[in-house]
């Protein structure tokens, strides 16, 4: 665990060690002095630089101020070309609590305009996916990978994925869902860190930092594809099957 100390030790140093963790050494610090809770049961988190820290377990209420907090430092983001024809951030919505939490690739123009994430023709189909296994939309969280649309809905660019890839990482930092269900080959490749296409990567659990990470098609491949919507659903019941609903 590197310089933090063990739950075993002194509580105090372990308060004032993740207080310096929460600090945050760069823009990416975004709650510099805000009150921890005070009753502290390990969970595993992981930095901005994915260095695995011990710290206390959020409240749903503390889950969203954080969220809230996150999105005020993303502010009016200049931080790659993409601002530059976008309308609106589309940070990301849902459950701050969400055992499951659904990744994509970027906004298209509905979302661009209405600033939240799936709510064209894909969203509504994703919408429909969520029913299909028991939960409603509000459960879930749902974000992408760049926050920005896009231009004509093009593949996002590596550069594009750098700048905003830590934003993402924030949100699911606190959210600590139990599932991740990576929409595309982008959302997998990014979160998997590797260049397997999604028809190699979906059909099983992979691991994201102690998560369960299921890839599958986009809903917009589906929307052309439709012949593949057999794996994704089944893609969906092996999430459905793990979904964690006595918690």
């Amino acid at each position: 665990m590197g310089p933090y100390p063990s739950m075993a030790g002194d509580i105090g140093n372990l308060i004032r060690a993740l207080r310096e963790d929460l600090s945050y050494r760069d823009e990416l610090g975004f709650l510099e002095g805000t009150p921890l809770p005070s009753t502290f049961e390990t969970t595993s988190l992981w930095s901005q630089n994915s260095i695995p820290v011990v710290i206390s377990s959020i409240s749903p209420s503390m889950k969203m101020r954080l969220l809230e907090e996150l999105r005020k430092r993303i502010g009016n983001c200049t931080r790659c070309k993409l601002h530059a024809q976008r309308k609106n951030i589309v940070f990301g919505v849902g459950n701050p609590d969400a055992r499951l939490v659904f990744v994509g690739e970027g906004p298209g123009r509905d979302e661009d305009i209405q600033g939240e994430p799936f709510v064209g023709k894909a969203g509504q189909l994703l919408t429909r996916i969520i029913l299909a296994i028991g939960l409603k939309r509000e459960e879930v969280y749902i974000a992408n990978i760049v926050k920005c649309r896009p231009p004509e809905n093009r593949n996002p660019q590596p550069d594009e994925i750098k700048a905003c890839e830590p934003f993402l990482f924030k949100q699911l930092d606190i959210i600590q869902p139990k599932i991740i269900c990576a929409l595309g080959n982008f959302a997998a490749q990014t979160l998997l860190m590797t260049g397997e296409k999604i028809t190699k990567l979906r059909g099983r659990f992979h691991n994201f930092k102690g998560i369960k990470l299921m890839p599958t098609y986009h809903p917009a491949f589906l929307l052309r594809n439709p012949n593949m919507k057999r794996e994704v659903w089944e893609d969906m019941q092996m999430i459905q099957k793990e979904y964690p609903r006595d918690q």
